[in-house]
């Protein structure tokens, strides 16, 4: 009996950690409104002109802790997040990455760390405005806002508070920055401790008094295929909209999916058989919308290992959409061997029509 007792101790404790755990999360837990007005700082004067030649960057920065040293255990590894020092490698590496594309118009970065433990409460949204100095404007969209994950819930040293999201930087006058919530949640207890994802839109004026619409989106992954079919038809419907009123639009995003018809193994170092990735339909946009993507550069690589070029599994989720009346001019990934992110960069320049 009496070492029954000693038994049901640890069960019971445990039992009361995650008990705890699910209220503090509950009552805690971010509901933001679909729509929800943001403001820009730093926001610059210059309107876009007719027929401008426009340049753009997507980049999932993974919070500086998912570079080419590390594993993730939701992806089969084992690392929750990288040491300080690495961390801030990875940082540093991020800013000198962007800074050597200051010249590009629009920045659209994913997974931005505001306040995180797994970023070592990193400023990092704030720290890549510093590394841009007044040259842009920038907003933020959170997506990622929990008090405490308790995920892996074996580990002594939990994900704990996480504070990130999208995050746009313009070179242009921004009008209007607004978070747009995506349809569909996670059941509970799970969408207490997950993304609520969403997309940012930027609204640039242009001096034919049209708008340029820039959509940043992080779309669903570890979805079981539930969420991103709902996320992408809200996301068409904007879309579409803001295209009958005569503005130009473009999407930069970490999609979690394939473009359409694009062959999800194409960069598979030996067999994929143990990864897949959906592709998005052929016909999901209208006639004459087109997807930009360099198919010559991976964009995302397998975290359950560190990376091993030529052997770690890579694909293409990260890329662009445009309307019809934006001219694509050229597309280009660009590979720094994942040093720095589980993504890489992909570059974009356009023409408005």
């Amino acid at each position: 009996m009496k070492y029954l007792k000693f038994l049901l101790i640890p069960i019971l404790a445990y039992g009361l950690y995650v008990a705890a755990v699910l209220a503090y999360g509950t009552i805690n837990d971010f509901k933001p409104q679909e729509v929800t007005k943001l403001s820009t700082e730093n926001n610059r004067t210059e309107s876009v002109a007719d027929s401008a030649h426009l340049s753009f960057m997507i980049w999932n920065i993974g919070y500086s802790g998912l570079g080419d040293k590390s594993d993730f255990f939701l992806d089969g590894g084992k690392m929750v997040r990288p040491s300080k020092a690495i961390h801030q490698e990875y940082f540093n590496g991020i800013k000198k990455t962007i800074a050597e594309h200051s010249n590009t118009d629009f920045i659209l970065l994913q997974e931005v760390d505001v306040n995180s433990k797994r970023s070592y409460e990193t400023n990092e949204y704030q720290g890549i405005a510093d590394e841009l100095a007044d040259n842009y404007s920038n907003a933020i969209a959170l997506n990622f806002n929990v008090k405490y994950v308790p995920k892996p819930l074996v580990s002594f040293s939990p994900i704990g508070k996480v504070k990130s999201g999208v995050a746009t930087y313009s070179k242009y006058k921004v009008t209007e920055t607004t978070r747009f919530q995506f349809p569909g949640s996670y059941d509970w207890p799970v969408r207490v401790f997950h993304l609520d994802r969403c997309m940012l839109e930027s609204r640039i004026p242009v001096a034919n008094g049209k708008e340029l619409i820039v959509i940043n989106s992080h779309n669903s992954a570890y979805d079981g295929g539930k969420l991103k079919p709902l996320e992408m038809e809200y996301l068409r419907n904007h879309l579409l909209a803001e295209y009958e009123k005569g503005n130009y639009v473009i999407v930069g995003a970490d999609w979690n999916q394939c473009p359409p018809n694009f062959n999800y193994a194409t960069f598979a170092a030996g067999s994929a058989d143990d990864y897949y990735q959906d592709n998005i339909a052929e016909d999901f946009m209208p006639e004459g919308w087109l997807w930009a993507y360099d198919t010559t550069t991976p964009t995302n690589r397998k975290l359950a290992t560190p990376y091993i070029k030529g052997e770690t599994f890579t694909t293409l989720i990260d890329f662009y959409l445009v309307s019809p009346n934006v001219k694509i001019e050229e597309v280009k990934g660009v590979n720094i061997d994942f040093k720095y992110s589980d993504h890489q960069p992909v570059l974009l320049n356009v023409q408005l029509q």
